[in-house]
């Protein structure tokens, strides 16, 4: 599977729709690493352009890596190892390009509906079992900002629970989005 993740800090909008560089949590990174890590997702992006909020994520990523969280939690451990810290969403993607030697299909999600290139979970999943470089992007604050799902090649559905109402965690969305695309039940 050449399944890759990143979660945006930036550029996504706030609750008025201004243009943002969001605040990394750190349970973010590890709840998102360990999603990442139990469905095979070969690496997680976190993307901000924030000098101080990359300092505080590698702070976090090297206790589990190599300080005393690597002897107190293994498993921590092995999902942090996961994470990658980028400047940008291109340089993601050329990262991603770089190991697999081919550009990946970019996914974006959104809790709207996009009919122009909109892509059901099931079709999301086949592309991912046929093999092809996927990198499946979250956003945080209050969404990706038009332009990423606008260059983005397909923009996910939005996760419907028939309430009408859908404003999740981004942890709680990934995680439902990853077992929709990658379990069994949808391939």
């Amino acid at each position: 599977m050449r399944l890759y993740v990143a979660l945006l800090h930036y550029p996504v909008y706030n609750k008025n729709y201004k243009t943002i560089a969001s605040a990394v949590t750190t349970f973010d990174i590890h709840d998102l690493a360990r999603l990442s890590k139990s469905y095979g997702v070969k690496r997680f992006f976190l993307v901000t352009p924030l000098e101080d909020q990359q300092r505080l994520a590698r702070r976090l990523i090297e206790h589990w890596i190599t300080g005393y969280g690597a002897t107190y939690n293994p498993d921590r451990r092995a999902a942090v190892e996961l994470v990658t810290i980028s400047a940008s969403l291109d340089d993601a993607i050329k990262e991603v390009e770089a190991v697999e030697g081919e550009k990946p299909c970019v996914v974006a999600t959104d809790a709207s509906k996009h009919n122009a290139r909109s892509m059901a979970y099931k079709e999301a999943g086949k592309m991912i079992a046929s093999e092809r470089a996927v990198i499946l992007l979250f956003g945080t604050a209050w969404g990706l900002e038009k332009r990423v799902l606008h260059e983005a090649d397909y923009v996910l559905d939005p996760i419907e629970c028939g309430t009408g109402y859908n404003h999740l965690s981004v942890r709680s969305a990934a995680a439902i989005i990853l077992d929709r695309i990658i379990s069994r039940n949808w391939n």
